[in-house]
Parts: structure tokens; sequence; C-alpha cells
């Protein structure tokens, strides 16, 4: 490990004020933070005793059930998943957790990035023996770790100290030689260590920061998240002579990058008025069927339909296989001290909804809220639907929890199956 450019203060894990929410054990493979209509809560506990064996297995149906049908082929990257213990990178009293695909808090209002994140990002920047990639944001190690077998040598920064001493522990004592780890701000780079030829930033400022453009080796490539604080792209940046080949990949959601960057950030969102982005689906990314602004999609596309009550293109979710994952999420500021309740308003079809193997896992609307750790404390929900029906409007009020700093919305199945449109969907503060 190279030394870090300032001492890494004490380790210490932050408990989580309130449990976080996970699906029904029945529903694998869901985003992070995604829920059924009925949720149990992810809590730390004390750690159960698992064999080697058994997280193997964990691993595989992760591998199989989140990554693989979500369309990650690359096999080099599949097999790094498949050989990465990510039960090494969590707390022990969420190891029962390690395997499902979803966020899971390691401490300072931090996350371990869901196995699908982690496995696209990884297929992004196309790591190849001898590569000298350098991470932005270590956070538990999971990524480096994953990165380790790929590439030659692997260099990471995390902001927050504590976390890159524990991070630099664990990859010590899993035997990952090739990461070398140090605490830092991510935008400056590691210059010392440059250039690379690959760069993989797992926080998101509003623009590049340009340190690490000039640290980029001629021919590499940097995938980042940018934008504002809710509204993201995925972008894959390309560096040739002079000039730098943008690619959009797909809306998504990080956590910021602290420091420099959020210092410089010009746009702000208001928590005082929340709303949704591109709720009548009529902007894609990149001439795709991807809507802008709507992230971590599974079977959710924006489509042309002349039927459509506004505009041209509606979102459609559609799953025939019961517990499989099929939405489309938004996150959004909200500051509970400043609005009380909340009303979602929007148009949906259904054709043949059903339940999934759960009678639980059915369609609708569910906005989570979060208190300023980032640990779920509420939620509300339009619907659930089910059989078939033409366009008709739908509307709920959802109480705004006090401690609410942030909410994310996620249409969905949530394991059930069947056709689910929607279209002129629209969040706003409601009125007394």
């Amino acid at each position: 490990m190279l030394p870090p450019d300032r001492p890494l203060a004490a380790d210490a894990f932050l408990p989580v004020r309130r449990a976080a929410w996970r699906p029904r054990r029945g529903v694998r493979g869901l985003a992070a933070g995604t829920i059924g209509i009925v949720m149990t809560a992810i809590s730390a506990a004390p750690a159960e005793e698992t064999s080697a064996e058994a997280y193997a297995a964990q691993r595989n149906e992760m591998v199989q059930r989140a990554v693989v049908a979500a369309g990650i082929a690359q096999p080099g990257v599949l097999e790094a998943l498949r050989g990465t213990p990510r039960h090494e990178f969590v707390p022990a009293g969420f190891r029962r957790h390690a395997y499902d695909d979803v966020a899971l808090p390691i401490g300072d209002g931090q996350t371990i990035s869901p196995p699908y994140v982690v496995a696209y990002m990884t297929q992004a920047i196309d790591p190849q023996p001898g590569d000298r990639v350098l991470e932005i944001g270590t956070g538990s190690g999971y990524q480096a770790a994953v990165l380790s077998g790929l590439a030659g040598e692997v260099f990471t920064i995390e902001i927050v100290e504590r976390l890159a001493r524990r991070a630099a522990r664990t990859l010590s004592r899993l035997g990952y030689a090739n990461v070398h780890v140090r605490s830092g701000d991510g935008f400056q780079g590691w210059p010392e260590a440059a250039p690379f030829d690959k760069i993989i930033v797992t926080c998101s400022p509003e623009n590049v920061p340009p340190p690490l453009v000039q640290q980029l080796e001629q021919g590499g490539s940097l995938v980042i998240p940018v934008g504002e604080r809710y509204r993201q792209n995925l972008v894959r940046l390309t560096k040739r002579g002079a000039e730098l080949v943008r690619e959009d990949l797909q809306a998504t959601l990080f956590v910021p990058m602290t420091g420099l960057a959020e210092q410089g950030r010009q746009t702000l969102p208001d928590p005082a008025a929340p709303t949704l982005f591109n709720g009548g689906f009529e902007e894609v990314v990149a001439n795709s069927s991807q809507p802008l602004g709507w992230h971590y999609l599974r079977q959710a596309q924006a489509v042309e339909d002349a039927a459509a009550p506004q505009g041209r293109r509606v979102l459609r979710l559609e799953n025939a296989e019961a517990g499989l994952p099929c939405q489309a999420l938004q996150g959004l500021a909200v500051d509970g001290r400043r609005i009380a309740r909340l009303e979602l308003a929007l148009r949906v079809r259904g054709t043949q909804l059903a339940p999934g193997s759960d009678p639980e896992q059915q369609a609708a609307v569910v906005v989570t809220f979060y208190d300023e750790r980032r640990a779920a404390i509420g939620q509300g929900l339009s619907g659930p639907w089910s059989g078939s029906f033409d366009w008709r409007p739908e509307s709920k009020r959802i109480d705004v929890p006090l401690a609410a700093r942030e909410a994310i919305v996620r249409i969905g199945l949530h394991g059930g199956r069947g056709r689910l449109e929607i279209d002129e969907a629209v969040l706003r503060p409601a009125s007394p």
C-alpha cells in the first residue's frame, strides 16, 4: 500500500440510526434500496457462521440473477464477481445481506455499491492485464478488489479517512497486493502515480474534474457519473489527442463527490420544492429507449405509443417471470421539516398484471424516504394494481417524515408479472 497523503483516523463503524429496507427474500436481485410492497428491514445483526462454500453459492446465484440477467456479459467481469468475497467488505452485522443486489451501509453515511453497479462500471472501462487503473471513491474496497484481478495495478482514493484505513486493511488481509490505497480528495487524482490507462469514479461531481483528464493516458478511458445532484448521467470519456470523446451510457444516481467538487457545485436541488424530472418520459439518453433522469432500469423502457395520454412516449415495464426485477427509479431532495406531504399523480395502464410468487409482489409506485444518513425511514405508495385496464388517472397524498432529507421514487412490478405503463407522472408538495 502506498502511504496516504495525510494521517488516517482510527477505524470505526458509524451505525445506521434507522433500519434500511430490502425486499422480501423471494425478490432477489432488485436495485439498491428497491423494495416490494411489503418490506422487511435490513438491520445490523450478530454475524452468523457461514461456510466458504455457502458464500460461494450465494455469489454464484447473485451473479446469475442480478448481473447476467441484467445484461452483463463480459466473462472476465463475471468471473471477478464470482471470485470476490463481498461479505468481507461489509460490516459483520450486514453479512447476511452481502449477496443481495442492494447497497449496504459501511459507515460515515456511505454505502457499498450494489454488485450490478460494480459489474456495469467495470465492464464499461474494460480493464486489461497490465492496465494502471485509478478509482475515485474507495468506500469499503470492494470495487478495487474486483478490479484487482483484471488490471495490472489499482490505485484508489477515499476522502473519508477512517474508510480508507479500513479498506486498506481489508485489502491487505485478503491479499490484494496490487491495490494501493490513499486518503485524499479524489478531485485532485493521484498525480504521483499518473498516467492511468483507465479511471473509474464512484461518486458524482457536477462536471468532470480537470486533473483526472490530465492524468488519463492517451487512448485511455474515464467512466464517471456527472450532472446535477439527482439528475446524473454515467458517461465514458476517451482521450484521443487533444480531444475528449464523450459517450453517454445511462442515467444514474451516485452519492456526491465531496471536497472541492461539491464546493464548486453550481446547481443545487431545492428540498422545499421536490418534483419529478421527465415524468412524461419524452426525453431519452442518446437516442436510446432509456428515459433521461430515470436510473437502475430493469425491463423498463420509454416507447412510442399512439395512445399516449401526453406526448408520444410512455414508460413501459414488462415482466413474465415472477420475482425478476422490473423497475425505474428517480431520486430527489425533500425536507420533512418544510413539507408535510406530497401529492403523486400519474396516468397508468395495465395488461395482465398479476402478483409474483408472493401475493405482495405487485405493480405499484413506491416513494421511500431517507434521513440525513441515508437510512430509510418511511414510505408511501400508489397502487398496487392488478388485471387489465385502459389508461386511467391515479392520485395519492403521501405523508413526509419529519426527518426526511431525500426520497427515491420507484416505479415497478416489484416481482410481479404483466405489463405496466406510466405517463404524466407528477410529484409536488401537497396543498394543506
